[in-house]
């Protein structure tokens, strides 16, 4: 072979994800993994017995429809109605996805040509600046800072040039659990109407905020329900993380696009967990509450363990994530603590340095995941203490 290096020059600096290897590290080492955002308990057993029925009933069992069975389509618009006053079209203006990270990809190669700008809040989910880079465009980072890590309004309007595609939010934020204001939102959408920009949203975190924040889409605000892209799923509200079943919505001209480069990744996925998933959109409103009131009080938990053993704690308004600054500790080098966390008490976190498009920015920032049982979050607290 030539000297040539093999992997495409646009993934150069994106090695194995973080989540990768601090899980493995948590195998190999049998410590607690507070790392990757996943539950250890099961979703609704009502949801799962859905799974099954559908593969009992041969439902799914081949290729479903490009877009997605049209029971989860429908219920996807049912919800959007339900929660948000949102009306969308099931056939036109719906996308079922692997996931809410192949929708980010599809959108991302869609929606940009080489040379495109696209601001995106940092910390930001990794998966972020990879499928940016795939498209060929520049991501330019807008970063958010403790303890509120509230955005720069004004800082994200210098930011925007002529050169400047589509903005990519996240609310509520991974890793940080901000959650955007009204406000901020108005300013954002205006800046958006303004520009001539399209936002994309990633929004799996909708149901789980907490001390009175409100998720709000910013496709519903005046002017965006043309030029947003908004990005959920299932696996974070229903603790199926595994059946990889997202979606979009937005007009059919976005929606469309997006459908055009998403045939050529997965085309299909899921078919019998679609029909599971329709039927879990469905859940009763105390189900929305019981579990959001169930993530805060594990939230609480962990926060209160953390802050017992010595950290920082930055405590979220949403998602199942706590950022936490360990120099109060001593310590500076956040990879560095993680990597070595597991060895010294048996416990797995994620630094969030990896975060960054400047890695000194988060240097000494960790998260940790409350994602799972109360009894493991409080052994893991006594751990980090001890």
């Amino acid at each position: 072979m030539n000297d040539r290096p093999l992997l495409n020059r646009r993934l150069d600096g994106f090695g194995t994800t973080i989540f990768a290897e601090m899980s493995a590290l948590a195998v190999r080492t049998g410590a607690i993994n507070l790392g990757q955002g996943f539950p250890d308990t099961d979703g609704p057993q009502e949801v799962r017995e859905a799974a099954v029925r559908a593969l009992r009933d041969g439902r799914g069992n081949q290729y479903p429809p490009g877009p997605g069975v049209p029971e989860l389509r429908t219920a996807v618009t049912e919800h959007q109605q339900r929660f948000y006053g949102l009306a969308f079209d099931p056939d036109t203006e719906v996308l079922v996805t692997a996931g809410a990270t192949e929708a980010i990809a599809a959108t991302m190669l869609a929606l940009l040509e080489p040379g495109d700008e696209v601001i995106a809040f940092e910390p930001y989910y990794d998966s972020y600046a990879a499928c940016i880079s795939m498209a060929g465009a520049t991501r330019v980072p807008l970063t958010l800072r403790a303890p509120d890590f509230r955005p720069d309004l004004d800082a994200l309007r210098d930011a925007v040039t002529d050169r400047t595609r589509l903005l990519l939010l996240n609310s509520p934020h991974n890793p940080t659990g901000m959650v955007l204001t009204r406000v901020e939102l108005t300013a954002i959408a205006e800046l958006a109407v303004e520009r001539d920009l399209i936002v994309v949203t990633d929004e799996v975190y909708e149901h789980l905020t907490y001390d009175g924040a409100e998720h709000i889409p910013l496709i519903s605000l005046p002017g965006m329900r043309d030029r947003t892209v908004a990005i959920s799923s299932a696996g974070k509200t229903y603790s199926f993380t595994g059946w990889k079943v997202g979606w979009i919505t937005g007009s059919a001209p976005l929606v469309g696009a997006v459908r055009t480069a998403k045939q050529f990744l997965t085309y299909v996925s899921s078919g019998p967990f679609q029909y599971a998933v329709a039927e879990a959109l469905r859940l009763p409103d105390a189900y929305f509450t019981g579990f959001r009131e169930g993530m805060r009080a594990k939230r609480d938990i962990l926060a209160d363990g953390l802050t017992a053993a010595g950290f920082e704690v930055f405590r979220p308004q949403g998602t199942y994530f706590i950022t936490t600054d360990i120099a109060g500790l001593g310590e500076k080098d956040a990879p560095a603590f993680c990597r070595g966390l597991p060895e010294r008490c048996g416990v797995v976190a994620v630094p969030n340095s990896v975060f960054y498009d400047d890695p000194q920015a988060g240097r000494s920032q960790v998260r940790f995941a409350f994602c799972k049982r109360d009894d493991v979050l409080r052994e893991a607290a006594v751990r980090l203490q001890r």
